[in-house]
Parts: C-alpha cells; sequence; structure tokens
C-alpha cells in the first residue's frame, strides 16, 4: 500500500437509462460507483481493484484522455489512475458512461480547463452517443436529455421516492449488439404513443402514482419488445418481481441488467425474494444516487 498526498479522488455514480418508454433520454443515478485515485507521474499509468483489461485498445479512460489532447491541442500532464469500481462492466449499468465522466473530470483538474457542468455535458453525450447515461452520472437523481440543433440539452428532475433492485445476470451484453435488434423507423402513430408512455411515466414518478408508474415501464414500444430475444428472462423476473412487491421492471440501458422499482421500504423483500428465485445471479438492493460526480483533493492510499 503506497499513500498519495494532494491526490484528488473522483467519484461517479453508475446509472439506469430508459425506465422502459424513456429510450435514449431518461437517465437515473444509481448507488453503485466507479472512484478514481489520480496521482501526478512520469507516465500514464492506470491500475484497478477488481482486475479490469486496462490496455490501450480496451481502456476507454485512457481513449477519452487522448481524446481530449487532440481536441484541446495540449499535452496533459501524464498521471497515474487507480481505479475502483462497483459498477459491473456491459451489464447495462452505466458503466462505460461513468468512465467517460471519469475520464473528462480527471482532464478537467490535470489541464486546468475549470469546464462548466454543461461544457462536460456536451462533451461525454459526444463520446457516448446521447446523454441519459452521462447526464445522470454527471448531476445524479432523475435527468432527463434530448438533442437539438447541435446540442444536447437537459432538466434534472426531484429525485423520486423509491428504491431498487437490480438482478444482474452473469453474462455481458454489449450495447452495439443489442441495438443492432433495433429498427431502423417506427410507424407514425407508434412513435406518437412510445413518446405520450414517457410523458406519463415522468409525471406519475413525479406524482407518486407508482400504480401508474409501472404500467408506463411496461408499455414501452422503441426498444424492449425487440431486445426480449437477447433476454427473455424479463418477462419471469417481472412476474416474480412485481409478485414480491414491486411496482414496475424494465430492462436497464441495453441489458441484461433488470431493474425492478419498489416504494420505500419494500426493496429489501423484493431483493430477497428475487435472490432466491435466482441464486445464480447477482441480486442488489440499491438507493438513487441525488449526488453526481464528485471530484476532492485529499489524502489517499493507493495499491
Amino acid at each position: 500500500m503506497k499513500e498519495y498526498k494532494n491526490g484528488y479522488v473522483i467519484k461517479v455514480p453508475g446509472s439506469s437509462a430508459n425506465l422502459g418508454p424513456g429510450f435514449d433520454s431518461i437517465g437515473l443515478a444509481v448507488s453503485k460507483y466507479v472512484t478514481l485515485f489520480v496521482q501526478y507521474a512520469k507516465e500514464w499509468r492506470f491500475t484497478s481493484v477488481p482486475p479490469l483489461m486496462l490496455d490501450d485498445e480496451n481502456n476507454l479512460l485512457l481513449k477519452v484522455c487522448m481524446e481530449l489532447e487532440k481536441l484541446w491541442e495540449l499535452e496533459a500532464p501524464p498521471v497515474h489512475v487507480h481505479i475502483m469500481s462497483e459498477i459491473p462492466m456491459a451489464r447495462g449499468l452505466g458503466s462505460s458512461a461513468a468512465a467517460i465522466v471519469g475520464a473528462i473530470e480527471v482532464m478537467n483538474i490535470i489541464c486546468g480547463k475549470n469546464l462548466t457542468p454543461d461544457e462536460k455535458l456536451q462533451l461525454a453525450a459526444r463520446f457516448e452517443g446521447h446523454a441519459d447515461n452521462v447526464a445522470a452520472s454527471l448531476y445524479g437523481g432523475l435527468v432527463v436529455s434530448t438533442f437539438r440543433n447541435g446540442s444536447f440539452e437537459y432538466i434534472k428532475l426531484p429525485v423520486p421516492n423509491m428504491e431498487l433492485v437490480v438482478v444482474v445476470p452473469n453474462f455481458e451484453a454489449r450495447t452495439s449488439e443489442s441495438r443492432q435488434l433495433l429498427p431502423d423507423v417506427l410507424p407514425f402513430k407508434e412513435a406518437v404513443l412510445g413518446s405520450s408512455h414517457a410523458n406519463v411515466l415522468l409525471g406519475a414518478l413525479l406524482m407518486q402514482d407508482w400504480k401508474l408508474a409501472g404500467k408506463m415501464m411496461e408499455s414501452d414500444v422503441f426498444h424492449e419488445p425487440y431486445r426480449l430475444k437477447l433476454f427473455p428472462q424479463l418477462t419471469y423476473v417481472r412476474d416474480k418481481a412485481k409478485k414480491a412487491g414491486a411496482f414496475g421492471v424494465s430492462i436497464s440501458g441495453a441489458g441484461p441488467t433488470i431493474i425492478c422499482f419498489c416504494e420505500r421500504g419494500l426493496g429489501r423483500i423484493v431483493q430477497e425474494k428475487l435472490q432466491g428465485e435466482y441464486p445464480e445471479f447477482a441480486v442488489d438492493y440499491l438507493e438513487i444516487s441525488s449526488v453526481g460526480s464528485e471530484v476532492h483533493s485529499n489524502h489517499f492510499t493507493c495499491v
């Protein structure tokens, strides 16, 4: 163990996107985090717990840092970044978005850019391709975003008073593969219907009408009907979760994680019952992370 002085600690929450019908628009920050311990060094170095594939080809943190060097036309001082991550990779809980946000926070510090929260979002969303996950990781809570006239717009809504249970399968699902199942176009009437479901979902969450929110979560027309080919267990988990007390269930992001939404006080009960039903999967109780990415200057100990 080595102690670093005057280093930086960056903590970024994971996220769940879509919540059913809010495809590529609604993001919710969750209480699984990636923490980056940053210390100036003689050369770029990345270490991690648990061990991750951190070669140049697979290291998203490094890729984003290098792309920002090109964009800003500068050479950043090298740093040692030690990564501690609770977010499972390629499971639909925003691991790539958290890495992108973390990289932007690292470069913002070491390059002295003093980026505004909106500038961070514009960069992060362009790396990710859409803003739902990165907005949630940046700002925390429930965030709704869109793309208009060349820039990403967003609004952070009051945090719903609910608990979360995630069923995390023991296999990965790449977003690029999951998106290949989606249609190129939807009929106009079907798209209007899907948009209205997302609108009512947000209203129901804000008004704590859990029954209506659950109906809307299960009324998506944009992605879940097509992704069921990859995640047929959704139908069974949804049935078990609702019997256990959840009011709504959806695929988390591109999957394969399934997220269950519960009134406060019922999350632990749902978690226990689902873990008994699916012992081969990780079943975790989560809270909504009301705070987004945080940066602290601190002393810390690192492997």
